[in-house]
């Protein structure tokens, strides 16, 4: 899957305009690179499309444990989005993940969440 339809999932499924899914998957990338640890957040931007994946790798292995509020809470404030849109941006970007990389990658991804992030 190449950037441009992964964008474009996503808009369709957060029911949003191709710009702000833009802003949306990076808003949740950023988040997402906060909250799992550095190695494994290397492991999937490397089955990323390049535009995607560089928001993905923090500067630090040190993963922030926090728990869906607050991960949409940082997507809404990045991506200038109220909460709501915020959520289904996420749930958009999360699926549209688990059908853009290997299966056991994409749940190595989610081992690190807690079980609320699998009802997002």
């Amino acid at each position: 899957m190449d950037s441009d339809e992964f964008i474009r999932l996503v808009g369709q499924r957060a029911d949003v305009p191709e710009e702000q899914a833009g802003e949306l998957t990076r808003a949740t990338m950023l988040t997402l690179g906060e909250r799992i640890t550095g190695g494994e957040a290397r492991h999937l931007a490397g089955v990323l499309p390049a535009e995607i994946a560089p928001p993905l790798v923090p500067p630090e292995d040190v993963a922030e444990k926090f728990g869906v509020a607050e991960f949409v809470r940082r997507v809404s404030e990045r991506a200038g989005v109220g909460e709501t849109v915020a959520r289904r941006g996420v749930a958009a970007v999360f699926r549209t993940l688990g059908e853009a990389v290997p299966g056991a990658e994409f749940q190595d991804v989610m081992s690190q969440l807690p079980n609320e992030f699998q009802n997002i």
